[in-house]
């Protein structure tokens, strides 16, 4: 496996008798373009080496929210039939339970039935709502499973769904919380770190493994480590518009994007650079600088896995998948946001909260995000961001790997989802997806392998259209054209092969096109236990506000 440099490699059919190492990577509140080999500035030379030797997808989808998508990857299935609709609340109805639910099977559960060892690394956040408390008792009951429940032999990580980079709480190895870090601790350094060890114990059992590795990089907080910080500190003093644009240039360059889909424009809400102070641009550019920091140290680690599993004699045949579990977020923490876990650092200094502007990006002491202008540069080209269904909400990088199968260089269009991870990791494994499970019938898998398109076969193309609805946002891809509406607007429609930036809405002149998709999201909704958001409202649900902000007028 090369980390530094790239070697042509040629597809062939693996050996049947020799399965597949699989490492799933998976990072958090990532955007479209935030990796080199996806257009970025930022360095990620272990993922871009990872890409030239792979495959890079260029339309890959997730299902836009942590919860939903982490529900998804793991089980092969709609979230509402994992019974992760909505977050982690249990509202209880089947598909929103906010639980990994008895009528799934995750990808460990299954793989560890067909002999291989499991062993998980980081963010788990499908677990119910175990999440503020630092050693919550409720972890392990039935309606609050941690991953040694569901198929993994062993865990290192945090049940919740965000925290402090610097000392997180809900952090478990195993059955054991580990308390308070000691200082020094800096959590995806330690999600590597523990992989690595995961990787050295595995090889000395001999037995395949799944590794599935959960970053919590680059969700917010901005909690960086000063050396990373400073390689990026002055670089995003020209702004948002300027950042997007020549993104936007590297990734037609690149050959990711073809010529005739147009950058989006600005996102609306977003000010203009030259009209901020000169002190709110300095601001600007440390929040910018202390995102990339995050992405640059993810990239470090993922470096450090890779190189592991070289050393062991295991990068030959090994498949690596690595993506994120939404669109950038543009969600603003305001000073007077809730309680967060820690309140205090370890040496007693209150965190200081929100996106305060006298306050700067990256220590243990604050906790702030980057904002919806610098997400709108993240999701380059697309519109919208976490939470929504425009293409900005859903699109993720797919980078795969696997010498002897995937040639070195390749990139493909095709749309896929990825409740077709798990189809793709069993396929590879040669185990087969149950039908029961512990005693239980299990839902059939929606997902589809993906070995062929890696295989290169051109002919591939899922066979089945593609859905979604989170908090009352919907769509459904069918080919080329999209169904989309932004709750509670009506549905729009586009021609993704024309717009993939989603500008020209075709639903009042292709009417007939616009029904029958609808007609397929109506009977896909019933089929999954997807219910109408006006009424998980009444239920009690609450929906999130992504990006209330200074930007943003009061809604009435």
């Amino acid at each position: 496996m090369q980390t530094a440099q790239t070697t042509q490699t040629t597809a062939t059919e693996p050996n049947p008798r020799r399965r597949p190492n699989i490492v799933l990577i998976l990072a958090d509140d990532m955007g479209y373009s935030d990796l080199g080999c996806y257009g970025s500035e930022i360095r990620t030379p272990h993922l871009d080496a990872l890409a030239a030797g792979g495959m890079r997808l260029t339309q890959m989808y997730n299902a836009a929210r942590c919860c939903p998508t982490r529900a998804s990857l793991l089980t092969g299935l709609y979230p509402h039939q994992a019974g992760v609709g909505h977050m982690a609340n249990n509202f209880g109805v089947a598909g929103y339970r906010g639980f990994l639910n008895d009528r799934c099977v995750t990808i460990a559960e299954a793989l560890r039935a067909g002999g291989y060892r499991t062993y998980m690394s980081g963010k788990w956040h499908v677990g119910g709502s175990a999440g503020w408390l630092w050693d919550d008792p409720r972890a392990g009951t039935p309606d609050h499973p941690r991953p040694i429940d569901r198929g993994f032999d062993h865990h290192f990580g945090t049940l919740a769904g965000m925290g402090s980079f610097y000392d997180p709480h809900t952090l478990i190895q195993d059955d054991t919380f580990l308390g308070h870090q000691d200082p020094g601790f800096y959590y995806t350094d330690a999600i590597g770190d523990y992989a690595v060890r995961a990787i050295g114990e595995c090889a000395a059992q001999g037995d395949p493994f799944f590794l599935y590795v959960a970053f919590t990089a680059p969700h917010y907080p901005l909690h960086a480590l000063e050396e990373d910080i400073a390689r990026y500190r002055g670089h995003y003093r020209k702004g948002w518009s300027a950042l997007r644009a020549e993104r936007y240039e590297r990734q037609q360059s690149a050959g990711l994007l073809p010529h005739r889909w147009p950058l989006s424009p600005d996102d609306p809400l977003a000010p203009r650079w030259h009209e901020r102070s000169a002190a709110d641009r300095d601001w600007e550019d440390a929040r910018m600088a202390v995102y990339a920091a995050q992405i640059d140290r993810l990239d470090q680690n993922v470096g450090k896995i890779l190189a592991a599993l070289c050393a062991r004699g295991l990068g030959e045949n090994a498949l690596v998948l690595f993506l994120s579990d939404n669109g950038a977020t543009a969600e603003y923490l305001a000073p007077d946001i809730g309680p967060q876990i820690p309140t205090r650092t370890q040496d007693g200094r209150p965190i200081r909260k929100g996106n305060v502007r006298r306050i700067m990006p990256g220590p243990a002491d604050t906790l702030m995000s980057y904002d919806l202008p610098w997400a709108n540069a993240s999701n380059t080209p697309f519109r919208l961001y976490k939470h929504y269904l425009h293409e900005g909400g859903i699109s993720t990088p797919l980078i795969a790997y696997w010498p002897g199968v995937i040639s070195s260089g390749g990139i493909a269009h095709q749309p896929c989802h990825l409740i077709d991870v798990m189809a793709t990791c069993l396929d590879a494994a040669g185990v087969a997806y149950p039908t029961e499970f512990n005693g239980r019938e299990i839902v059939p898998m929606e997902g589809e392998s993906l070995l062929p398109l890696f295989r290169g076969d051109p002919r591939w193309r899922r066979q089945r259209e593609i859905c979604w609805e989170h908090e009352g946002n919907r769509a459904i891809r069918q080919a080329n054209w999209k169904l989309v509406s932004r709750y509670p607007n009506d549905w729009e429609l586009y021609d993704l092969g024309a717009d993939r930036t989603e500008l020209v809405d075709l639903a009042a002149k292709h009417k007939p096109k616009a029904a029958q998709l609808s007609g397929l999201y109506e009977s896909w909704a019933a089929r999954c236990d997807v219910m109408p958001w006006d009424e998980m409202l009444r239920r009690g649900a609450r929906g999130s506000r992504p990006h209330t902000s200074p930007y943003e007028a009061p809604t009435p």
